[in-house]
């Protein structure tokens, strides 16, 4: 190795991009007006959350059982919904099944346009149009899945074989029997494991659906927070962290599975 090729060669390259860096955070502290010191003037507050917070209060754990199957509850049944619409609207969105490109633009800009929007700004719209409830939280999940289960669906059409689909052809099948017959086998262990993808992105998901009134466990620790009960919300926490823990790994197990 050369002494042009070493780091201490080029020192002074380092350092220009270190204060070019320094500058840039400098610039976007005084542009947004952002005060770092104001996080450590309320200390007071942060020793008093914290000494709180290390300190759940396990007498509480009872009560959070009803509400956490409810979550799940939520969660699966909103699954549930969003994968009934997105198979066939998955099917209509590639030019594989519909030889119709308008069709497919259509829903792909349709599919497009719902996961543009985040999970909980989605629950705030739902909550102020059909009001607060779980109603609104599974309509939410529900969406949410269609949205996402539909995009990675019809991509995964787009990959497949097509010489099952021209041999249906030559036979004089439709458009229906093709989808059932030469392209849902094809996709078919992709399809299970997005859906239990699904489902554990939505357990998370659901358990903050509570902040905006959309039901679930997220109700009882959005009021916690509020009442400043702070080691009710550390079990909260602590109770939704091994839920999720225990959905995620069922779920990685099934779709290695299905690998």
């Amino acid at each position: 190795m050369s002494l042009k090729e070493t780091v201490h060669f080029k020192w002074y390259k380092h350092l220009f991009v270190l204060i070019f860096l320094l500058v840039c955070f400098q610039g976007s502290a005084w542009i947004t007006e952002a005060e770092f010191s104001q996080l450590f003037q309320n200390s007071n507050q942060m020793v008093s959350f914290l000494s709180r917070f290390v300190h759940p209060d396990f007498s509480y754990l009872p009560k959070l059982f009803r509400p956490m199957m409810k979550t799940l509850q939520m969660s699966l049944l909103g699954t549930m919904i969003g994968l009934l619409f997105a198979v066939p609207v998955s099917f209509l969105a590639t030019t594989i099944v519909t030889e119709n490109r308008l069709i497919s633009t259509i829903s792909r800009f349709l599919l497009g346009l719902i996961r543009t929007i985040p999970t909980l700004l989605l629950a705030a719209l739902l909550v102020a149009i059909f009001g607060i409830g779980e109603a609104t939280g599974v309509l939410t999940i529900a969406v949410f899945t269609f949205g996402m289960v539909s995009q990675l669906m019809f991509q995964a059409i787009e990959t497949i074989d097509y010489g099952p689909i021209e041999a249906a052809s030559a036979v004089g099948a439709n458009k229906i029997q093709i989808a059932i017959w030469s392209i849902a086998p094809q996709i078919l262990s992709q399809f299970t494991s997005y859906a239990f993808y699904a489902f554990e992105v939505n357990v998370r998901s659901s358990t903050v659906l509570g902040y905006v009134g959309a039901g679930g466990i997220g109700v009882i620790l959005n009021s916690s927070m509020a009442l400043m009960n702070y080691e009710r919300v550390s079990i909260i926490i602590l109770t939704i962290l091994i839920t999720v823990a225990i959905v995620d790994k069922l779920s990685e197990q099934v779709r290695r599975s299905l690998a």
